[in-house]
């Protein structure tokens, strides 16, 4: 068991709320301060069940780890990775070929810290202390020239992190698809309002309201069905995240709404 001050790194600021340390607690992590739980909370009363769609988000991540590897993937980068907690993409990977490579990317330094302790005995997985925004910090660090080969097709995953980028940066999205070997396949998930506009759009008010570490941008499907270029979405496409090849009733949200909270889908390049 780790002890607290192991998982803060020094002068991280406990009164601002943290988009990953909420959401972890959304899932039933215990790395998050006061300050992430009263934000969840908020968030909590305006979207009754927000917690079963941060479950079936996460529950999505193990298929789309699983269905890659089925397709000959043995190495990912998981950009935005956030807070370990159960069902991490190398526990997937690793669990069905231990030679699978992972290699994590956050820049809440709270994930980083958490992630660094648990990864220490695993010379197959790292983390990388960066934001997305910095794509060629990320693709040339030690932790990905040491990891991954771009010579092979990679599984590229980008959960719930892109609604935290706004329109000007989307575009970065690009760099990752171009170096990404034809047989690479990327996986997305982005809240929005599509379905539950007032909602979402009360998540977004409470978070943009907070002080957070960024603010939210929820997307129509157009837009975040543009975010996999021209790589090839898979069956059944863009979907609401639930509904995107469950394995059983487990991989629903138990009220429908909450399927539609967020959109999924996985594509390949050609």
């Amino acid at each position: 068991m780790t002890t607290r001050s192991e998982w803060i790194p020094p002068n991280v600021d406990e009164t601002q709320p943290s988009g990953a340390r909420t959401y972890d607690f959304l899932l039933g992590g215990a790395h998050n301060f006061e300050v992430d739980r009263v934000m969840a909370e908020k968030v909590k009363q305006a979207v009754p069940g927000i917690q079963e769609a941060a479950r079936i988000n996460r529950a999505f991540l193990g298929r789309a780890v699983r269905f890659m590897i089925s397709q000959g993937v043995r190495q990912f980068l998981d950009v935005g990775s956030g807070i370990p907690t159960v069902g991490n993409v190398h526990e997937v990977a690793q669990h069905a070929d231990p030679e699978c490579r992972v290699v994590y990317v956050d820049r809440e330094r709270v994930a980083v810290a958490h992630s660094e302790l648990m990864l220490a005995a695993n010379d197959r997985a790292d983390i990388v202390h960066a934001d997305f925004r910095d794509p060629d910090s990320i693709l040339n660090s030690s932790q990905v020239r040491r990891l991954l080969n771009f010579d092979e097709p990679i599984g590229l995953l980008f959960l719930l992190v892109l609604h935290w980028v706004p329109d000007d940066s989307i575009g970065l999205l690009a760099r990752y698809r171009d170096v990404a070997p034809s047989g690479s396949y990327l996986a997305i998930t982005h809240m929005t309002a599509d379905a539950q506009q007032d909602k979402i759009s009360d998540v977004a008010g409470i978070v943009n309201r907070s002080r957070a570490d960024g603010n939210v941008f929820p997307r129509a499907y157009e837009e975040i069905a543009a975010m996999f270029g021209d790589f090839e979405l898979i069956e059944p496409g863009l979907v609401a995240t639930g509904n995107w090849r469950p394995a059983g009733p487990g991989d629903l949200a138990k009220d429908a709404e909450m399927n539609q909270l967020s959109y999924a889908g996985i594509a390949r390049k050609p």
